[in-house]
């Protein structure tokens, strides 16, 4: 899980040991460097990025973490009280950073791992959908980016954010159909259906954008 501790900069990662589910301990944790002050690390990140652990997902005895601007992890959690690194990729800068979510699709040996934006009209850098090679999971390689919006070369205001992919059903890694295909919430550009049929050719099934924009909180773009 999640957690913001004190002696930290920002979230990081635990492991809970519900044996008793009236009393939760933690188990393990793990964080990037830089993030735990009390112990005398000092950030080393640039101003105003933000390293953070929004969640991982957890695939057998690997998870999969999403740090904001801090980028992706793979962790060996085989050992719950001690989680130790597999591996680290952070492509912020030059990219937005805001990595959101990353989906393992163990069938495959593959990772889909999205970028959220937060502020409109890019001002807070290109927010992609990566697809990563993970057959070795000491060195994941991005492979391909998913297709965009073709909207969003229209729009002047607002913004094109993937926020997440359909991440569980009932206990497991949600597989739509043999081919994987997942869904991502496009803010202001509807829902991208993305099929990876094979690592380098990835194809999109796009449904009619939305005929407005949604957003009627005050001040926002319409």
């Amino acid at each position: 899980m999640s957690a913001l501790i004190d002696g930290f900069t920002d979230y990081i990662f635990l492991t809970i040991d519900l044996a008793d589910p009236r009393k939760p301990e933690v188990a393990g944790r793990w964080w990037l460097p830089g993030m735990h002050q009390a112990g005398g690390e000092t950030p080393d990140w640039p101003q105003g990025k933000r390293y953070a652990l929004h969640h991982a997902i957890i695939a057998g005895d690997t998870a999969y973490g999403s740090w904001r601007d801090g980028g992706l992890t793979l962790l060996d959690v085989k050992d719950r009280t001690q989680p130790r690194l597999i591996s680290h990729r952070n492509w912020s800068p030059p990219f937005g950073g805001g990595t959101h979510t990353a989906l393992p699709l163990p069938d495959r040996d593959l990772l889909v791992v999205l970028d959220e934006a937060v502020l409109d009209n890019q001002e807070d850098g290109e927010k992609l959908i990566w697809l990563f090679d993970i057959r070795e999971p000491t060195n994941p390689v991005s492979i391909a980016t998913f297709p965009p919006p073709d909207e969003a070369i229209t729009w002047r205001k607002g913004r094109i954010s993937v926020r997440t992919t359909c991440m569980r059903t009932g206990g497991e890694l949600c597989q739509l159909n043999a081919d994987f295909c997942h869904v991502s919430e496009c803010r202001r550009a509807g829902l991208r259906y993305f099929q990876p049929v094979s690592p380098a050719g990835d194809r999109a099934l796009v449904p009619a954008a939305p005929e407005r924009m949604m957003d009627t909180r005050p001040g926002r773009p319409r």
